[in-house]
């Protein structure tokens, strides 16, 4: 996919990735884009930067997805592309509330669902169409320190796979962002953690890989393609690999049961 002349819609867009894929796909010359997020000033701020339109709503929330889906086909009159990139983390594992966890859930995998399944018609109707699923290397791999987080970018990742098998041969074009650690509010404080092994990428860099990626039309986008190898060395010895992320476990903390 050429970005220029495309109509765009970015989801959780008031800052990091999301932000910086607005910019992006405004300097590639897209012809519209309408952006989403929780957080008003910020979406605000990036809204008036790109002169994009924009709407305030939670991704944790169907009817605000439904209802803002809607908006942007108005606004817009086609979605050529959907970037799914709302997200949240929360740290722990299975001592983790019951409400974190439907909550995490739903941001960072309903929100997909909910989406596409209110641009999806549209673009088969059209034999044409583009989803953007940001999920994370630990939807690849997995995430110390963190299940709720591993468990739901696996399934985001599940879930892109799946749009990409069912709908791949009417038209449809399915991609998911996989990177490590990037800078953004959600791993500030977290420089020296576990998913910065590779180095913190600035979002601006990570959109390169994006664009590329989008240009192929290839299903990954790797913006550390370091993970490339890791997902390898993952499939040809499991055991071995899962003793690897032990060792990592143990070199930067072990958690504890509260």
């Amino acid at each position: 996919m050429d970005i220029e002349g495309k109509k765009i819609v970015v989801t959780g867009a008031a800052s990091g990735i999301g932000r910086a894929l607005a910019r992006r796909f405004q300097a590639e010359g897209a012809a519209q884009i309408v952006l989403t997020d929780v957080n008003q000033n910020g979406l605000d701020e990036v809204a008036r930067e790109i002169g994009a339109d924009a709407k305030v709503a939670n991704m944790g929330d169907e009817g605000d997805v439904v209802n803002f889906i809607q908006y942007a086909e108005e606004r817009l009159g086609q979605i050529d592309l959907l970037c799914n990139n709302a997200g949240i983390s929360v740290a722990g594992g299975p001592e983790v509330s019951t409400d974190d966890w439907q909550n995490i859930w739903q941001v960072n995998v309903m929100a997909h669902v909910w989406a596409t399944r209110a641009a999806l018609p549209a673009m088969l109707a059209r034999g044409e169409g583009y989803l953007l699923h940001t999920a994370s290397a630990a939807g690849l791999l997995s995430q110390i320190g963190s299940a709720p987080y591993a468990v739901t970018k696996h399934a985001a990742v599940a879930f892109a796979e799946w749009l990409a098998i069912t709908y791949g041969d009417q038209g449809l074009k399915v991609s998911a962002l996989c990177p490590q650690a990037v800078r953004t509010a959600m791993t500030a404080g977290h420089e020296d953690g576990v998913a910065s092994i590779d180095g913190m990428m600035e979002p601006e860099v990570l959109c390169d890989a994006v664009i590329e990626t989008l240009n192929k039309e290839s299903f990954l986008v790797l913006p550390h393609p370091e993970v490339a190898t890791y997902i390898q060395r993952k499939a040809g010895d499991y055991d071995r690999w899962l003793g690897g992320m032990r060792r990592l476990q143990t070199q930067y903390g072990q958690p504890e049961w509260p």
